[in-house]
């Protein structure tokens, strides 16, 4: 509904503008309206009745159309149109509006009509008739048609004169292509009217008939070659074969002509859907198909040893036919089309297309003006050069590319330069032998004539030059194959003049006849396959300085490749079909391995120094006291972690492929092995001394505490049991294997057209990120958990793991590493070197680190106080040893006796100015003597006990004796009720003067 509104609107605003510009012409310039015809009207084109009334001056370039009633036509100009001058157009010509005489009379079997005027059969026109030779005409030989629309005279016939002695015709219809996209029938008609020449001339050919060719010009254009096929196919005479030129053209003649029982011969016609029996069961030609340079493509590949091509098209049907057959043959060939392009009008993307995928042999399908096009837009993008081979349709001008083109912009020699070294594939068209054939001329001699016919017009400048052969030798099939009818037709009662379009039988001895053809043309040997196609040679030549050279020719029929040797390059030879990847696997910096390496052979030899003097000293109390099984398993599993670094940086340049994956499962089990030894011993150790001494009872209950060293095996052991399962699993479920990382291709210096593609093999397996989450998972938790551990339990001490804060550093060591190191090696796996020198020195480190805290100490110890003789010795005596740690007792009580003088030393300060205060205190009582007597009675027991029993103030053993109680001076009553005499006593609680420490003070 709105585009109704709109298109009503949009007419009346038209119609406003024109009453405008008309009333605007009443009176300056402009056509007045003329009369119509009778019996008919014009149309004003915009205007309305009322309109038309009113307007008396049409402006200039305003259109009238005449119309004529009922069955009228227009004879004279349809429409006219008001030019500047104030006239209308063909103002010379009625325009007239009268009745059409039936067609019927227009056409003549086996004879012929013309007429006069041309055109219409309307009042007026006059038809003119006459018979074939070997026809009798009877009736009037002339005809008029009257005012009401129908003949003067009946219409005459042509009767068969069996008395005729003389030649009887054949008509061939043809549509040669004067003008247009391909006008080959500017040397295609002449060379056609040649061999018609010569075919009549022959007495051993068609002896009683005569060919005569009715052609009209098609203009390479489908409609108005249907407009043409119509008028040979209604019009007389009869024709008995038709031969179109031009692809399209030729596809509708032989669609339609199945329906009038007619042969087709095309001349000119390339397009591999014209092989389709099916749907033109009557075609032939003896131009071949487009598809028969595709076997001459694949042998030329194979002959200079290409196994990737890429192609570029333009859309057209014949092209992507030729494609499409071309795909199929170079699959056969074990070829690979890698980029396949097509395009339009504008080639621009296509070619950046080729250029982005490294494209490099290229066979290009495009008429010769989208050629320069494409050539252009090449050389733009420098896709030519001795990395490139271009293959082309050989039909071409030859100076194709030197022609000027205003739809390009680059210069001839911009597209001299990119087209150089292209390889052409062309059907020889010219039969190369000196060879006279079934016309008796050699096909130089035909050039000869040709041109001579021609009236020396430059062949490049002459469509269908090269096609002209084709033509010639299409013909001579046609005359050929009607005289090999000839017998069988006479046996069966019929006759080739006895053809019309509903006889079968004649057309099915046509169509074997031309089917079993065979003959020497001046095109070389004209034969037809199964599909109707000629089969030829296919000329190849190169594009070499500016000019095509011939370089080979190629026989699909028997497989042949006739080859000259002088083809030539830009480069030292035929490019490679594609950059040249050279695949390089990086290997590890065999410096880097060889200095791991070395601090690895020295970390094993220091554990095995390790092991060794703890198997030795295993019988000193203080190799005891700190679990030395554990501490052999922990130097055990460093070993093992640093014998992983020698797998862990072999790869491809020291074993074989088929062994890598052995590398990698010895790099695994080594690892997990031996952390789970290295890092379980030491993590039961601070998990055991975590469980008994963090508990809540009493100490004493904590020394009671009774080690089990089976239990510490047994945690180890099933920390390893979890490792070596978890491993076997992942080993028969999912086994390591090698995978290949490729990089992005390097371009080495010097040679543009080698790229370098960088490998590395690693060890992987299906689900590997599964995998390595399951064991980073389990073993981070259980460092974090060692971390804890070591952390709860740093100010725990105890004789039965004496050892204990070392290995809460050495936990600290691992755990840290352990968790920068996974992490970092994972970012850097596509680094060898660096990984792996993360990874290994990691390792290292973390090895040495455990080794020297765990181990170091305990050496020193036994080498630098000589513990191992004397318990050695003693344990020679006893039969079995101690397990209380008597000198780490005695160095707590010296600590705490330290503590204690301090104290008592203090006291002793406090008790000397007491002593004094009292002195003082005493005077003043000798002077108040009934109160001092008083107050020495109160005082007097204290003092009577103190002095019963001196030794309760006495000090412990070790110290210095104070001054006898008895030669202080007596204490005042107030004394004992004095808060001061007790302030000390805060002062011993507040220095931690605790009763245990004078327990142990005593003991």
């Amino acid at each position: 509904m709105c585009r109704g509104m709109a298109l009503s609107f949009l007419l009346f605003f038209s119609a406003t503008l024109l009453l405008l510009r008309v009333s605007a012409y009443n009176t300056s310039a402009g056509c007045a309206i003329i009369r119509p015809p009778k019996d008919g009207g014009i149309r004003y084109r915009g205007l309305t009745q009322e309109q038309i009334r009113s307007v008396q001056v049409l402006p200039v370039d305003y259109e009238i159309e005449y119309i004529c009633r009922g069955n009228r036509v227009t004879v004279g100009p349809n429409v006219r149109k008001c030019l500047p001058n104030g006239t209308w157009t063909d103002l010379s010509h009625r325009s007239r509006c009268l009745l059409l005489c039936p067609r019927v009379w227009t056409s003549l079997e086996n004879g012929r009509v013309s007429s006069w005027p041309l055109g219409p059969p309307v009042e007026g026109t006059v038809l003119h008739y006459s018979c074939l030779p070997a026809f009798i005409l009877m009736g009037r030989n002339s005809t008029q048609c009257n005012k009401m629309g129908k003949w003067d005279t009946p219409k005459p016939v042509c009767h068969y004169d069996r008395h005729y002695k003389g030649k009887k015709k054949l008509f061939i219809g043809a549509l040669f292509p004067m003008s247009g996209g391909w006008p080959g029938g500017q040397a295609c008609l002449p060379s056609a009217q040649m061999a018609l020449d010569l075919v009549n001339n022959r007495t051993d050919i068609l002896p009683d008939y005569e060919l005569e060719l009715i052609h009209y010009d098609s203009m390479c254009d489908p409609g108005e070659a249907t407009k043409l096929l119509y008028d040979l196919l209604y019009t007389e005479p009869i024709k008995i074969l038709l031969m179109p030129g031009c692809s399209s053209v030729s596809t509708l003649v032989a669609e339609a002509a199945r329906m009038w029982n007619l042969i087709v011969l095309s001349y000119g016609s390339s397009s591999p859907a014209l092989s389709n029996r099916q749907r033109f069961p009557t075609f032939f030609r003896t131009h071949p198909s487009a598809t028969l340079h595709n076997p001459t493509r694949v042998q030329l590949f194979q002959k200079w040893k290409w196994t990737k091509i890429a192609t570029i098209q333009q859309t057209t049907e014949v092209f992507t036919s030729t494609l499409d057959d071309l795909e199929e043959r170079v699959k056969e060939a074990g070829i690979e089309i890698s980029v396949r392009q097509s395009f339009l009008t504008d080639p621009a993307v296509a070619v950046k297309n080729l250029k982005r995928q490294d494209a490099r042999i290229i066979v290009g399908l495009f008429y010769e003006t989208e050629a320069r096009k494409v050539f252009c837009e090449v050389y733009k993008e420098k896709l030519y050069g001795k990395k490139y081979v271009w293959f082309l349709i050989g039909w071409y001008a030859d100076n194709w590319f030197k022609i000027k083109d205003p739809s390009i912009n680059c210069t001839v020699e911009q597209m001299t330069e990119a087209v150089e070294g292209h390889v052409t594939t062309e059907i020889v068209m010219l039969n190369p032998e000196t060879v006279r054939g079934a016309s008796n001329l050699t096909s130089q001699e035909f050039i000869d004539k040709l041109m001579s016919k021609l009236g020396g017009k430059n062949p490049e400048e002459t469509g269908g030059f090269q096609e002209a052969p084709l033509a010639y030798d299409a013909v001579w099939a046609l005359a050929l194959a009607l005289n090999k009818t000839v017998g069988p037709l006479k046996a069966k009662g019929h006759r080739l003049e006895d053809f019309n379009y509903n006889n079968r039988d004649i057309t099915a001895e046509i169509y074997r006849a031309l089917n079993t053809s065979s003959f020497e043309g001046v095109s070389g040997h004209v034969v037809f396959d199964a599909q109707g196609s000629r089969m030829a040679w296919t000329l190849i030549e190169q594009l070499q300085g500016g000019s095509y050279k011939k370089i080979g020719y190629y026989d699909s029929t028997k497989g042949n490749l006739s080859w000259y040797g002088n083809d030539k390059w830009i480069g030292s030879g035929p490019p490679a079909d594609q950059t040249v990847v050279i695949e390089e696997f990086r290997y590890l910096s065999q410096k880097i391995f060889v200095s791991v390496s070395v601090f690895a052979g020295l970390g094993i030899l220091l554990g095995i120094v390790c092991l060794t003097f703890n198997i030795y000293n295993s019988n000193v109390k203080y190799i005891q006291n700190s679990q030395p099984y554990l501490n052999n398993m922990t130097a055990v599993g460093c070993m093992m972690a640093l014998a992983a670094v020698f797998p862990l940086g072999i790869d491809g340049l020291h074993v074989h492929r088929r062994q890598f994956p052995v590398v990698c499962q010895f790099r695994l089990w080594l690892l997990g092995l031996g952390f789970s030894l290295a890092y379980g011993s030491m993590f039961t150790k601070i998990w055991w001394v975590h469980t008994v001494f963090t508990k809540k009872d009493e100490k004493k209950d904590k020394r009671k505490q009774h080690l089990e060293p089976w239990k510490l095996y047994a945690t180890v052991g099933v920390l390893l049991g979890i490792d070596i399962l978890l491993l076997m699993i992942w080993q028969i479920v999912d086994p390591l294997h090698i995978t290949v990382e490729k990089f992005t291709r390097e371009a080495p210096k010097g040679d543009l057209d080698v790229l370098i593609q960088p490998l590395l093999e690693h060890c992987s397996s299906e689900k590997m990120n599964t995998w390595l989450g399951v064991v980073y998972g389990y073993k981070g938790l259980l460092l974090l958990l060692g971390i804890f551990l070591a952390y709860e339990t740093k100010s725990i001490s105890t004789e039965k793991i004496n050892d204990h804060r070392a290995v809460g550093m050495a936990i600290y060591n691992v755990a840290v590493l352990c968790m920068i190191t996974a992490p970092v090696t994972m970012i850097l796996s596509s680094q060898q070197d660096a990984s792996f020198a993360f990874a290994s020195l990691a390792i290292v480190f973390s090895v040495y680190i455990t080794l020297v805290v765990l181990f170091v100490p305990k050496m020193r110890r036994l080498i630098t106080r000589g513990e191992w003789q004397s318990d050695a010795h003693e344990t020679m005596k006893t039969g079995s040893s101690t397990n209380n740690n008597d000198e780490e007792k005695s160095r707590q009580l010296e600590r705490e006796n330290k503590e204690l003088q301090k104290i008592i030393q203090e006291k002793e300060e406090r008790v000397s100015e007491l002593r004094n205060q009292l002195s003082e205190r005493q005077a003043l009582r000798s002077r108040r003597r009934a109160s001092t007597v008083t107050n020495h009675n109160h005082s007097s027991p204290s003092l009577a006990i103190a002095q019963s029993n001196p030794r309760s103030l006495a000090p412990p053993p070790g110290y210095p004796t104070p001054t006898p109680i008895s030669d202080l001076h007596p204490l005042p009553p107030s004394f004992g009720n004095s808060s001061t005499l007790y302030q000390p006593d805060s002062k011993i609680s507040q220095n931690n003067c605790h009763t245990s420490h004078l327990q142990l003070l005593y003991k």
